[in-house]
């Protein structure tokens, strides 16, 4: 199935806008200028000097308590609030968080057992909760009409940048606190929960919108993975500061959605943040660690390498992706992660002498963005009886040659915004309509860098133009890196509920000029 994704069959199928070729897309020059070639986003540089690297302790965040639990459910509440915190040493920064903490409290639940969870807001501008990788219902999906809190002020907000006359709230729904059902009818697996608000999706990340929420199986539980201190979450993002300490973002005047002109193609920052601390430093035993790493930047894509590497290579021995766990453990040098995706790796720790300092590396950083964080290594040995082992789980396999329909997204820059078919997002307008329970293939082709995202269910990726699946498309994916002028092809079965949902660009300064559609499924 992947070998026929190719050049020639992308032509016929979205034509020369599907080669991406900025002549043949008819892209302005000026934005020929504003979005050169290599990595998305641009710079904006702190004003202030930045902090020393590996002198923060690493942070983990807490785990939630639910305030109650009984037979089929436990139920948790969380309000969204503006606080003061120290993430750089000797600057006080005002965040938006969930409890007041960046990032938020991490959620835990169990496969098979439903978690509910209130939101509340107290920041004046509305919010939406979307669990990113959850297999949800509709009315808990997250969907950015569908908000929670917020000043009066603030409810009549505009909708996305570049989309005149379109009002936010036309067809808006806003609730003081909002219950989120997830059934968690899916495998365990690395999720986050993040703010999907429409048209101010980046900023309210940016300002701290986003937490972990990880689910729990008995087949991951047989394994008998490293846990507890030696099981660390990792939300990995870069942030700018102003000279008084603030996080700065270059929003537009008036409280208008989208950024300015210079930053269109995503908000890249100068301070690499890992759980909320500048280039922390985590201090391990000789011993396997499990590290979840999650890319929660608006627009930096990261390529994360162990620096030094033991001797052999392999240091990253990835487990899982961003829908649970791989079949069999695969070795690598190094990882990709555009923003949003995930991917659960092993390090054996006990593979450097007692005193290493082992750097975690963005090969696709420069300056201060090329370093993330450290580990300290100790003279401890502790030897608790883990084995990696070779077979994993058991993963489905999606059947492309049953598919019932093969549909095409052409991700590229209109004349004003981002679109999606050559079409801005409007609320309400549905671009697919697929049955649930059948396999359906999917072409995403973009112009420049784009990570698509899938709402309700992850997918396999069956091939790029470029050849196969990538090492780092294994396993069940809800988020997938398309490069500039390529295409990636995925299978995808929708299951369970019916109603709408969404796919978008995961660059979150595209996705909130218009770079997102809704799809619709039907029994």
């Amino acid at each position: 199935m992947s070998g026929r994704l190719t050049r020639r069959g992308l032509l016929g199928a979205g034509g020369a806008a599907a080669l991406g070729l900025g002549a043949a897309i008819g892209i302005p020059p000026l934005m020929n200028r504003l979005l050169p070639g290599g990595e998305p986003g641009r710079l904006l540089r702190s004003a202030l000097p930045l902090p020393a690297r590996y002198t923060a302790e690493l942070p983990v965040p807490a785990v939630l308590r639910p305030v109650r639990s009984d037979a089929d459910a436990d139920y948790y509440e969380i309000t969204a609030r503006r606080a003061t915190v120290r993430l750089l040493p000797g600057h006080d920064t005002e965040v938006w968080g969930y409890q007041g903490t960046f990032p938020g409290p991490t959620v835990e639940s169990r496969s098979g057992r439903r978690t509910v969870v209130t939101h509340r807001s107290e920041l004046p501008r509305p919010t939406a909760v979307h669990l990113h990788g959850g297999h949800t219902p509709q009315d808990s999906d997250g969907h950015p009409l569908d908000l929670v809190g917020g000043s009066a002020a603030h409810h009549d907000m505009p909708g996305m940048a570049g989309t005149d006359g379109m009002a936010g709230a036309e067809g808006a729904t806003v609730l003081a606190q909002r219950a989120y059902t997830y059934p968690m009818a899916q495998r365990a697996a690395t999720l986050w929960y993040h703010d999907h608000t429409m048209g101010f999706t980046g900023p309210q990340v940016y300002r701290g919108l986003a937490g972990f929420h990880l689910v729990r199986d008995e087949e991951e539980a047989a394994l008998g993975l490293p846990h507890g201190p030696r099981e660390l979450p990792l939300m990995i993002a870069d942030r700018s500061f102003a000279a008084d300490g603030s996080l700065a973002y270059p929003e537009l005047p008036g409280g208008a959605p989208g950024v300015r002109d210079a930053y269109m193609n995503g908000v890249l920052g100068d301070v690499m943040l890992v759980n909320g601390a500048p280039w922390p430093l985590a201090r391990v035993d000789r011993a396997w660690y499990r590290l979840r790493l999650l890319n929660a930047a608006n627009a930096r894509r990261l390529r994360l390498a162990l620096d030094p590497q033991p001797a052999g290579g392999g240091a990253l021995v990835q487990i899982g992706s961003d829908g649970g766990l791989l079949e069999r453990p695969l070795r690598h040098d190094g990882v990709d992660l555009a923003p949003a995706e995930r991917c659960d790796v092993l390090v054996d720790f006990s593979r450097y002498p007692a005193g290493t300092r082992v750097r975690l590396l963005n090969r696709l950083g420069d300056g201060p963005a090329g370093e993330v964080m450290a580990f300290e290594v100790g003279s401890a040995a502790a030897d608790d009886g883990f084995r990696l082992p070779d077979r994993l789980a058991t993963v489905e396999r999606l059947d492309p040659a049953k598919a019932v329909a093969t549909r095409t997204f052409v991700f590229r820059k209109g004349e004003q915004h981002w679109t999606v078919n050559g079409e801005e997002y409007r609320p309400g307008r549905s671009i697919a309509a697929p049955r649930l329970g059948q396999v359906e293939v999917w072409r995403f082709v973009t112009d420049f860098h784009h990570p698509v995202h899938l709402h309700l269910d992850p997918f396999q990726v069956l091939g790029r133009t470029s050849g196969r699946p990538g090492r780092n498309d294994t396993g069940w994916k809800d988020t997938v890196d398309v490069l500039p002028a390529q295409g990636v092809e995925v299978a995808v079965r929708f299951t369970d509920y019916a109603g709408r949902f969404l796919l978008h660009c995961h660059n979150l300064e595209h996705e909130d000029m218009a770079m997102m559609a809704e799809f619709t499924t039907t029994e």
